[in-house]
């Protein structure tokens, strides 16, 4: 009997290639989602220094929604360069923009500016929106998508509306109800029209920047979301839906980005 051999098989491998494809404008592998960030100072351990700072309901949120968070640090003309290898942006919340981006004095009650944050986000915003990537704006992040677009802001909502439910402590969320305009882009992304929602802002929208239109409001009359029409998802919210319990508007976000993906 003649002894047998293993033969190693020379027929072409019929596999698919999983390999990346590496075609122009191509994008594969995970939705990659650049989440804008602090730098402030922290403690932690032996040390106590300025650090690049992210709430990590936010990384949840991203996680949670099939997206990979990126944290992009505070660098103007530096972060915006990275928008091309993104697939989608969350513009963060955060402190006080400065008055001097919208023309205004800084009064009684604002923060001393973060000048350093505002540039990147404003370059970042409008890196993005050139480049149609899809964009969420939450609380300060809608703030600063107003004022990249000539927008101003209310800089003390108190004096307008008479109370501080929109805030009501330091550290501590209120909640109320918006009202989503029927048929808009931010009721698609959210998935209703009126809900409670977790809130913490003492500043809001005035003057509408250009492009944006109005598509949420609380019951005293604040403006609670806006969008670009244009765009393929250039949505803002004054809430923190991070916070929430509904994690639609991360989904929506993410579900923007593969869309995107597709049509390239």
């Amino acid at each position: 009997m003649s002894p047998r051999y293993d033969i190693p098989d020379r027929r072409p491998d019929r596999r698919p290639d999983r390999r990346p494809d590496r075609r122009p404008g191509h994008r594969s592998g995970p939705v990659v989602v650049g989440v804008t960030a602090y730098v402030e100072p922290a403690r932690w351990g032996d040390w106590d220094v300025p650090a690049v700072l992210l709430p990590h309901r936010y990384v949840d949120a991203v996680v949670a929604a099939g997206g990979v968070p990126v944290v992009l640090p505070p660098q103007p003309g530096l972060v915006s360069q990275v928008v091309p290898r993104l697939d989608a942006l969350v513009v963060a919340g955060g402190p006080d923009v400065d008055p001097s981006r919208y023309g205004a004095e800084r009064g009684p009650h604002t923060a001393v500016p973060r000048v350093s944050r505002d540039a990147a986000e404003i370059d970042v915003v409008a890196a993005a929106t050139v480049g149609e990537v899809p964009i969420l704006g939450v609380c300060r992040g809608m703030q600063v998508m107003n004022v990249a677009r000539g927008g101003s802001l209310v800089q003390h909502l108190p004096d307008v509306v008479g109370h501080e439910g929109h805030a009501p402590g330091r550290g501590v969320y209120g909640r109320h109800e918006v009202r989503i305009a029927p048929g808009t882009r931010t009721a698609a992304a959210l998935g209703y029209e009126r809900t409670e929602v977790p809130t913490y802002h003492h500043q809001a929208l005035d003057r509408l920047g250009d492009g944006l239109v109005v598509t949420g409001w609380a019951d005293d009359g604040t403006v609670e979301a806006v969008e670009d029409p244009s765009q393929p998802f250039f949505v803002g919210v004054q809430w923190h839906p991070e916070v929430g319990e509904d994690m639609t508007i991360f989904a929506s976000l993410v579900a923007a980005a593969r869309e995107r993906r597709r049509a390239a």
